[in-house]
């Protein structure tokens, strides 16, 4: 029976471990010290006979092996937090929706009241997400997401199809003005939302305007931040209509009629998060809120 347990608590750990990038960053998450953790995985893979991780310069990555084992447990666990869910009953349902807080303040949280009337056994918690990293992704049930809908391993519902396009300051718009848009987006600092982002590509190619060669981009993923870089006149970005207030008020000028294709916000649910009935009955509420 000890040995079973030992196994358990292994796995458990295993399990944790496995959402790191390296045993250092899941050492200081865990409270462990990186030699406690490395000495637990090396005794794991010594008790199960296979190697669970490969050390990289980076870090460390999962074997073929860890992945399919990371699976299993991942598997076990969410049938084990169902059922316990399942004893506690409906009305001890707690869900954990992750969001922007740019997106939350300007289009969920004055609709979210109906929602809740109508599920009133269900707590919900909003939980604000800036990069949608994998880590952050795995303490939420659902996440509401901008972008072109490439998110990796996850499951992925077109949502709002919002259209995006350039917005800038009041300078930024004369400039276009005076020289055309060509010539002023030549020289405009481009705000993006991450480094690996395609979307100001995308749109160039859609406006058939040259690529971007300058290297003064500037990167801010927090898009209610970006809002007020592009007022305070730091570059132009991509928006969209959840900005019309500050459009109606002059500090912000859309600088094109070329619409962003293929983007707008999706509906998330990370694969290892169940989709229960509660997920189902807010995806489905959400897709009839357009």
């Amino acid at each position: 029976m000890s040995a079973l347990f030992h196994h358990h608590d292994m796995l458990r750990l295993f399990a944790e471990i496995a959402r790191y990038s390296s045993f250092s960053a899941a050492a200081e998450a865990l409270n462990m010290t990186k030699g406690a953790i490395s000495y637990q995985i090396k005794t794991l893979e010594a008790d199960l006979g296979m190697p669970l991780f490969k050390r990289t310069s980076k870090g460390a990555a999962l074997t073929d092996e860890g992945l399919k084992l990371l699976a299993a447990c991942q598997i076990r666990y969410q049938e084990i937090e169902a059922g316990i869910q399942e004893l506690k009953g409906a009305s001890s349902q707690t869900l954990t929706v992750g969001v922007s807080t740019y997106f939350a303040a300007r289009w969920l949280s004055p609709r979210l009241m109906s929602f809740m009337q109508s599920c009133p056994d269900l707590q919900l918690r909003i939980q604000p997400m800036i990069q949608f990293s994998q880590h952050e992704m795995q303490d939420v049930d659902l996440a509401i997401r901008w972008g072109d809908g490439n998110f990796g391993d996850a499951s992925v519902t077109p949502f709002m199809p919002i259209r995006s396009y350039p917005v800038g300051s009041a300078d930024a718009a004369g400039q276009v003005e005076r020289i055309g848009m060509k010539a002023a987006f030549s020289h405009f600092t481009l705000l993006r939302d991450r480094d690996d982002s395609n979307a100001w590509s995308d749109w160039l190619d859609a406006a058939m305007l040259a690529p971007q060669t300058r290297r003064d981009v500037l990167i801010i993923p927090d898009p209610n931040v970006r809002v007020q870089a592009v007022i305070d006149g730091q570059g132009i970005a991509l928006m969209d209509d959840l900005v019309q207030d500050e459009s109606r008020s002059g500090k912000l000028y859309r600088l094109s009629d070329v619409e962003l294709p293929d983007y707008g916000y999706f509906i998330v649910r990370p694969h290892r998060s169940t989709a229960t009935e509660t997920v189902r009955l807010l995806s489905d509420w959400l897709q009839c809120q357009t």
